[in-house]
């Protein structure tokens, strides 16, 4: 069953080197129950580990069942170890956390035969614990714990048991209890090795080994009993090649994802104020994504509003203040418009749409015992679709209105607000500086711009607003819309130089006297301010984002430091370096996904907080959603990786060595 040949193995110890095994030779049999013995330091438990593939010779050959185990994988040996080799340990290596019968069916798990939990309910009743079987460790006696050690390696049924001072840590009762076990182990036909410096448990094996500074100094029999491999123990001639090659790739020998899943949330349950920090750690980052976003998308629609309130391709003519014999003027005192000027460029039809003249000035309104002081401002019926004040109730005044100086206005809903309350003005008559107007619509609703009030506006004809209620002779400004897009610088240049040629101003600064706003240049820069706020938001909460992953990572680091030895229990009973690494790397996404669906929740719970305290636009976007879900399960990924590859790479006998 097992042979070596000249097994060398030097342990680095600060600067000196000390050889555990020195040209160790060694044959055991099928059925055999062998003790070995030795001082502190003698090599036997190194011996112990290089036999049960938990370690590595330097040199030297090691053929287990007829197979040169020390070139196997370590893939490879996690297999063997899973189905050929039994441990059980001095510290018994139970995780607190699992009952009797979880700790007693994790060689299952990573066999792949979880289906056969009746299996470990067997060997611990076989054991004598058939009633503590749902106990935790804790809960146990040192002889008990040392029971399930001895079921959960009986597990898989392993032809070999190797026990590594099974007794060292247990009372008198208790020892015989265990060795009781051992014997009648190797009765049904188990090879039992154990390692120990208590001759009284020596005494019950059947050949005993000695070792000294790493070499066997002795090897006799102190039993001529033998024991014949019960029929259907033994694997075939070479159990090995058997294994491997009925798993292959380990299709059959390993984990389902949903054992992975579960020992992941086994973990997390177990350390639950370390999940919930690195939970909460997302959870801010997550939720300040997605309350910073639903900010800027609900400023950024916010103004969007604004902006289509002012009109597509629009341009603004105003007169200007101006300087004459270093004498400054106010505006409009060398140029003023008329509507000779509005005729002169709605004739620019190549590039021009629409075009209104306005006038605006403060005004007194009155309706019944009501009264508020509003601006009014006289426009052309084009204005409507202009500048977007199609009314949603009522209509706007026609061009025979215009020309007959009709008495009709449209109120802003502000002023519907402040005279008429809920009541509906259509067809009311009120008062503007004390000429009585009848209400004709409610002009759509704009919200506010800046300090300004859109919606607390009066309109009406312009020739009524000239010459009934404002006395003027002159236009304010005119509105011009460009035939298109592309076409509106070409109106801007045509309408300068039609005003120059119409007003005749021939020096520079009779040319400055008036000014032509672009709004579409207006409009860009605001939406490009917008876009830099969202992109600013979006920053500072993946900022927050990436603090919680850091998070993560660092406390993956120390549950891998805190779990070392857990580490290398696993890979003792056959958990190879994909089942930890999967297992650690689970968890981290696990928790990045509570962060972030907790997130998710408490951000769009913020946004709404902020709607109803701060009266600001928010909206909570699909795509905010979407990036704040890719990016917390990015981060636990990422962040993750690093610490679940450091827990896959460690050496299965220096992580049960960790202390």
């Amino acid at each position: 069953m097992i042979e070596t040949k000249n097994l060398y193995k030097t342990y680095q110890m600060g600067d000196v080197k000390v050889e555990a095994l020195r040209d160790v030779s060694l044959r055991i049999a099928a059925g055999e129950f062998v003790a070995i013995m030795g001082a502190s330091g003698s090599g036997k438990s190194t011996m112990m580990h290089v036999l049960g593939l938990l370690d590595r010779p330097d040199s030297g050959e090691y053929f287990l069942g007829g197979e040169d185990v020390t070139k196997l994988t370590d893939k490879e040996l996690a297999l063997v170890r899973n189905q050929l080799v039994g441990f059980v340990f001095q510290q018994f290596h139970l995780l607190p956390r699992m009952t009797a019968l979880e700790n007693a069916e994790l060689p299952l798990i990573y066999a792949g035969k979880r289906h056969l939990k009746e299996r470990a309910e067997k060997e611990l009743e076989g054991v004598g614990l058939k009633d503590r079987m749902l106990h935790r460790p804790n809960e146990m006696s040192g002889g008990q714990q040392q029971r399930v050690a001895i079921a959960r390696s009986l597990v898989c049924d392993p032809p070999i048991i190797f026990a590594d001072e099974p007794t060292g840590n247990l009372d008198s009762k208790s020892k015989e209890e265990i060795m009781a076990i051992l014997k009648e182990l190797n009765k049904k036909g188990k090879t039992i090795v154990i390692v120990t410096h208590e001759n009284e448990i020596a005494v019950h094996a059947k050949r005993v080994i000695m070792m000294r500074d790493g070499q066997i100094i002795s090897d006799k029999a102190v039993s001529k009993e033998t024991t014949a491999p019960k029929a259907g123990s033994l694997r075939p001639e070479n159990p090995v090649r058997d294994i491997l090659s009925a798993s292959g790739s380990r299709v059959k020998g390993g984990m389902e994802f949903l054992d992975y899943l579960k020992q992941a949330v086994s973990a997390m349950l177990s350390h639950k104020m370390r999940a919930f920090l690195s939970i909460l750690g997302i959870l801010i980052g997550v939720a300040a994504v997605i309350a910073m976003l639903a900010i800027g998308q609900g400023s950024k629609e916010s103004i969007e509003k604004q902006l289509a309130s002012l009109g597509s391709n629009l341009l603004v003519i105003s007169p200007g203040a101006t300087r004459s014999g270093g004498v400054a003027f106010q505006a409009g005192t060398t140029t003023r418009f008329t509507f000779q000027d509005v005729e002169a460029i709605s004739k620019l039809t190549d590039s021009v749409k629409r075009v209104s003249p306005s006038v605006k000035s403060r005004a007194q309104i009155v309706y019944a015992n009501k009264n508020w002081n509003t601006q009014v401002e006289g426009v052309a019926v084009d204005y409507a679709e202009l500048r977007s004040c199609v009314p949603t109730i009522g209509r706007f005044f026609t061009q025979e209105e215009v020309k007959m100086r009709n008495k009709v206005a449209l109120l802003g809903t502000t002023v519907v607000r402040e005279l008429f309350g809920d009541a509906n003005p259509i067809g009311e008559t009120v008062k503007i500086n004390l000429i009585n107007f009848k209400v004709i619509g409610i002009l759509p609703a704009k919200g506010s711009s800046g300090p300004m009030d859109q919606d607390d506006t009066v309109l009406i004809p312009i020739t009524t607003a000239m010459y009934r209620v404002l006395g003027k002779q002159y236009i304010d400004s005119i509105y011009v819309e460009a035939s298109s897009a592309d076409t509106i610088n070409t109106a801007e240049e045509e309408i300068d130089k039609l005003i120059i040629k119409q007003h005749r101003l021939i020096t520079k600064d009779q040319q400055e006297s008036f000014h032509i706003r672009n709004m579409a240049d207006i409009k860009k820069t605001l939406e490009s301010t917008t876009e830099t706020m969202s992109l600013l938001l979006g920053a500072i909460a993946a900022i927050s984002l990436l603090v919680g992953g850091i998070g993560i990572m660092n406390i993956m680091l120390v549950s891998v430091t805190e779990r070392t030895r857990e580490i290398g229990l696993r890979k003792a009973i056959g958990a190879n370096n994909k089942d930890i690494l999967v297992q650690f790397l689970i968890e981290a996404v696990l928790m990045s996904i509570i962060g972030g669906l907790s997130g998710i929740l408490l951000g769009s719970g913020i946004a709404m907080l902020v709607v109803v305290i701060a009266g600001w636009s928010v909206r909570v976007s699909t795509y905010s959603i979407i990036l704040a879900t890719t990016f917390s399960l990015a981060v636990g990924i990422i962040f993750g990786l690093w610490p679940a590859q450091k827990a896959s790479e460690l050496d299965p006998i220096e992580a049960l060595r960790y202390e």
